[in-house]
């Protein structure tokens, strides 16, 4: 039989995060690759789900999501942010983030439309795009060294992404893997070619509440003229530590909405009851735990950027997420995807090589990522283990 596969889906095959979590168990590495803690969440999230299965919430629940969990994901984004949702009509729930920007991007554009995003990406970004027949139009994030190596992009190079087949633009705020934290000077930018284009904005803000230092998390929604063309998804996956959840929530206006809820009722239809309802009260009842350990993660970003600092990678400060974003070429590397592959046998460390995230690969060439979202002694083993194969 000739290829199976879809044309449009040929370009992509294994994700870069599921190939280097196989070579992290193949090599019992320590797995810097992948971002999920290795940690729980809040214990009272855990009871409650637990206790909720056991009362017998094992049914699906209405497919917009349980009304407990929208109006818990309204309110605080009300009291956060100031913007206000209806509940029972821009807040809808999803079975992660990713079935959120999947449902939106299919519901949203066009075979044909084209599509900016920052580069380098979030590989789903890319295949859903792919998927519903659009156009990438990606502009790059470099770092700049008068700001500690936070990545940023260039106005001009962003406005002449844009052109007349333009339908959306894709924001991550905070910015995986570069953990920048768009400023608001920043988002009016992006607000200001929203408007004058008509374009509409998808924003995944799934790091919203792990920010560190002076940075703080501003919607594009809150900008002027964007609550209305607007749709954000963000979830609990990351602010609770409890990745394998797999429950996000799509907020916007009715129309924005209603496109991703028609798309995904023959996708996902429906995420699980029990997690919501715990997940709805954590919301409401964890603010201090969710502030403490963004408050641990600032600690372990600290703390894993010194140890690749002094093992001689060329580290450049995130702002937010789980991730550090490191320069190999002062090693004498100049491949990620190389070292990369390499790491886990050789050091029995795994991360992920930047470029694959990027359409313009020779942007990120030399550009490799590690997470920090782990205990404090897995951090401190793997800079040991990295220090010895950079020093040979």
């Amino acid at each position: 039989m000739d290829e199976p596969l879809v044309a449009r889906m040929r370009q992509f095959g294994e994700t870069i995060f599921a190939e280097m979590s196989r070579l992290a168990a193949e090599t019992g590495s320590i797995n810097l690759g992948q971002g999920f803690p290795d940690t729980d969440g809040p214990r009272s999230l855990l009871q409650g789900a637990a206790r909720r299965i056991e009362q017998g919430v094992n049914q699906y629940p209405p497919g917009p999501g349980r009304v407990e969990l929208r109006g818990a994901v309204a309110a605080d984004r009300a009291r956060r942010y100031g913007l206000e949702y209806d509940p029972d009509t821009e807040v809808y729930i999803t079975v992660g983030a990713t079935a959120g920007i999947a449902a939106s991007v299919l519901g949203l554009v066009e075979p044909g439309d084209e599509v900016v995003l920052f580069e380098p990406m979030y590989d789903s970004y890319a295949g859903v795009i792919a998927l519903a027949g659009g156009v990438r139009r990606p502009v790059a994030l470099r770092p700049d060294p008068d700001q500690g190596g936070r990545f940023r992009f260039d106005a001009d190079e962003l406005r002449a992404a844009i052109g007349p087949r333009t339908r959306m633009i894709i924001v991550n705020s905070p910015h995986n893997p570069t953990g920048t934290v768009f400023t608001p000077d920043e988002l009016d930018v992006i607000a200001e070619l929203c408007r004058e284009h008509d374009l509409i904005a998808l924003t995944d803000e799934v790091y919203e509440h792990l920010t560190f230092d002076d940075a703080a998390h501003v919607p594009l929604a809150t900008r002027a003229g964007m609550r209305d063309r607007t749709v954000a998804v963000s979830s609990a996956g990351k602010t609770f530590s409890v990745t394998a959840w797999k429950t996000g929530w799509v907020m916007g206006p009715e129309p924005l909405v209603r496109a991703a809820r028609t798309v995904n009722q023959f996708l996902t239809f429906t995420a699980n009851g029990a997690l919501q309802l715990a997940i709805a009260d954590a919301i409401r009842d964890e603010t201090e735990w969710v502030a403490a350990q963004r408050d641990a993660l600032q600690r372990k970003r600290d703390r894993l950027a010194a140890g690749l600092r002094e093992a001689g990678f060329g580290v450049m400060r995130p702002q937010g997420t789980y991730f550090v974003m490191t320069d190999i070429r002062p090693l004498g590397y100049s491949d990620g995807i190389e070292l990369a592959r390499a790491l886990p046998g050789r050091a029995g460390v795994a991360a992920v090589p930047a470029q694959v995230l990027y359409d313009n690969v020779a942007e990120g060439r030399h550009l490799v990522r590690f997470a920090f979202c782990k205990r404090d002694e897995v951090l401190d083993d793997a800079v040991i283990r990295l220090t010895r194969y950079a020093n040979g």
